[in-house]
């Protein structure tokens, strides 16, 4: 992982992304404490989070709610 100043990272951040878009992390330090870092972006889909349960379907019952009948609507 690459490290630089806070004061290089504005000055080169047009050369800082190209090095993370080629795979690169970067941490961005103030005064020798990372505040920050810059990685690569990885595709992800919205249905990641729910992979795991998928794959243990035998151990988890899962039920539809009984619909609920309509309430009345009162006129105002």
């Amino acid at each position: 992982m690459r490290s630089v100043q806070v004061v290089e990272a504005k000055a080169k951040f047009s050369a800082l992304l190209a090095a993370v878009e080629a795979g690169e992390t970067v941490a961005i330090m103030r005064r020798g404490r990372v505040v920050a870092q810059l990685v690569p972006d990885s595709p992800r889909m919205a249905a990641d989070p729910f992979r795991p349960l998928w794959a243990e379907q035998d151990d988890i019952d899962l039920v539809r709610p009984a619909d609920l009948a309509a309430e009345p609507v009162t006129p105002i």
